[in-house]
């Protein structure tokens, strides 16, 4: 490799990482938001937030992964470009073209990380957290439950709480349940319960020998006092299931089988990403280009809407392949085709002199 390829090569490197650092933060604060919100609804457990972090985080990488590599490289170039760099390349016969290797060694191997993600990890990170949410939701109150502690219900219902589990922690003793709807409270108590599992997400909790208090949350003295021998309760649900068909959990291999509009629109959602960064990764050079006293962040402002705008019409394309607006053959190939030949004229354009014009005699 030659010496101005490894500089190259360098640079381009070393800006990407920065931005990418940057942006993987802060798509890091808001996966957590995310999961956070959906942990406090009830929706995931409390126990699984890590987890579920991690996996929207890889979920959200097809997304972020093209921009970043857009404006590290917009960066590095503009730098060239500020120090006189290029003007010094130029002069010694070293135009824009004679960037293509270094640009396609460092954006080559994104390309691939991107294509893997998003035909890949992305889908097998949502099908994973979507069975550990359905498997957390089977099991959640015996997985949370510690004697002497008080646990939410699911889905933020109420309140449980038992004194001891017995020797094989399957039964509880001295069980308290505290339930509320919009209008009225249950408290219910017992000697000891039994949690049993019906179907795939149905909790039910047998209690023995107890009391159960039904009143008013508001003013009123409509009480009612309940002693029981038996009682079942039907806990609720922690979120509602996703169906086993549903498009975001199947693999690509599934999807290329899967005749369903629906499921055409999520593989060419799936496709877009890579060939998205190609296009941006061609875009950077042209869009970068700028003269001594040009504003210095003014490109990647550009090239940022032209991102949002990628963005905008790739998720807006998939939601008319999915209604049926558009036809399955046309996939967001009239998106990424124009794209990527407006990025590949413009690349091999960048740079190149105009012929003079000829003077009338």
């Amino acid at each position: 490799m030659l010496r101005l390829d490894r500089y190259l090569l360098r640079e381009f490197a070393q800006s990407i990482f920065a931005v990418m650092v940057v942006l993987l933060i802060v798509l890091l604060g808001g996966a957590f938001a995310d999961v956070l919100q959906d942990v406090a609804r009830g929706k995931v457990p409390t126990e699984l937030l890590l987890a579920q972090l991690g996996l929207v985080f890889v979920k959200w990488l097809p997304l972020m992964l093209p921009l970043g590599v857009m404006l590290g490289l917009m960066l590095a170039v503009g730098r060239l470009y500020r120090d006189a760099e290029m003007h010094v390349l130029a002069s010694i016969g070293v135009g824009p073209g004679r960037l293509l290797r270094p640009l396609l060694l460092v954006g080559a191997p994104i390309v691939i990380a991107v294509g893997l993600c998003s035909l890949w990890l992305a889908p097998l990170a949502d099908s994973l957290s979507q069975r550990m949410i359905d498997a957390a939701s089977r099991n959640l109150l015996i997985a949370g439950l510690e004697p002497g502690r008080f646990t939410e219900l699911p889905g933020g219902g109420g309140v449980i709480y038992i004194g001891a589990w017995s020797g094989d922690s399957r039964e509880m003793r001295r069980v308290f349940v505290y339930r509320q709807d919009e209008a009225r409270f249950r408290v219910t108590t017992a000697e000891d319960g039994l949690l049993s599992v019906a179907g795939e997400s149905e909790r039910h909790l047998r209690l023995n020998d107890g009391f159960e208090v039904e009143g008013p949350l508001q003013s009123g003295r409509d009480y009612r006092l309940l002693r029981y021998e038996a009682n079942e309760l039907r806990l609720p649900e922690q979120t509602a299931r996703r169906r086993s068909d549903d498009v975001e959990l199947l693999s690509t291999p599934a999807l290329l089988a899967d005749a369903r509009p629906a499921a055409n629109a999520q593989l060419h959602f799936r496709i877009a990403p890579p060939l998205l960064t190609l296009a941006f990764i061609l875009l950077a050079v042209p869009l970068a280009r700028s003269q001594p006293r040009q504003a210095r962040y003014g490109s990647l402002v550009v090239g940022f809407l032209m991102y949002l705008l990628a963005m905008f019409l790739t998720l807006l394309g998939t939601e008319w392949l999915e209604d049926g607006k558009l036809p399955s053959i046309a996939g967001l190939w009239w998106l990424l085709l124009p794209l990527l030949t407006v990025a590949f004229v413009l690349y091999t354009r960048d740079g190149r002199m105009r012929r003079p014009r000829r003077m009338a005699a």
